[in-house]
């Protein structure tokens, strides 16, 4: 695959774009379907990490509510085809903390991490089969989806031909 197939580019200029964004990407892995999936959140404050997981949720079929897991940590959802855990390391005061979490014991098959700021774990959890990287850009926003293995370039290949 080329440079250019495992990275692309959106702006969103409203809230709703990034809602549609994270839904456009859970189009994409329920067409993958993979076992499971480890995506990476990468962001500042406000960059709209958590506005992207409520429409991949939504996406995904998820119905209630999206809350931030800035203070929970760990927000699980049980879906028909996957658990799915959004995770916010921004309050831990030490990567070795991740470890308390549970993550390797609760992600085994059929499941997706979805994990805002991923690096305070200092590479002590999974890495990623998709990052996203989202920067504020103006009254919007700018997201970059980059694929890190096969895994992630699968969903990605769907990924570009539903946009």
């Amino acid at each position: 695959m080329s440079e250019s197939e495992l990275e692309r580019v959106v702006q969103l200029p409203a809230e709703s774009a990034t809602l549609e964004a994270g839904r456009t990407l859970a189009e994409a892995v329920i067409a993958v379907c993979p076992n499971r999936l480890v995506i990476h959140l990468i962001g500042d404050l406000g960059a709209g990490k958590t506005t992207f997981v409520r429409g991949l949720l939504r996406g995904l079929g998820h119905e209630g509510r999206v809350p931030s897991p800035t203070y929970t940590l760990v927000e699980p959802y049980e879906l028909a085809d996957y658990s799915i855990y959004h995770v916010d390391l921004y309050r831990l005061a030490k990567a070795d903390e991740v470890q308390y979490l549970g993550l390797e014991e609760a992600c085994s098959d059929r499941s997706l991490l979805l994990v805002e700021w991923p690096e305070r774990a200092a590479g002590r959890i999974e890495k990623p089969d998709l990052s996203v990287v989202l920067a504020i850009d103006g009254a919007g926003r700018s997201l970059l989806l980059r694929a890190e293995n096969t895994t992630g370039a699968g969903v990605m290949a769907v990924c570009a031909t539903s946009a």
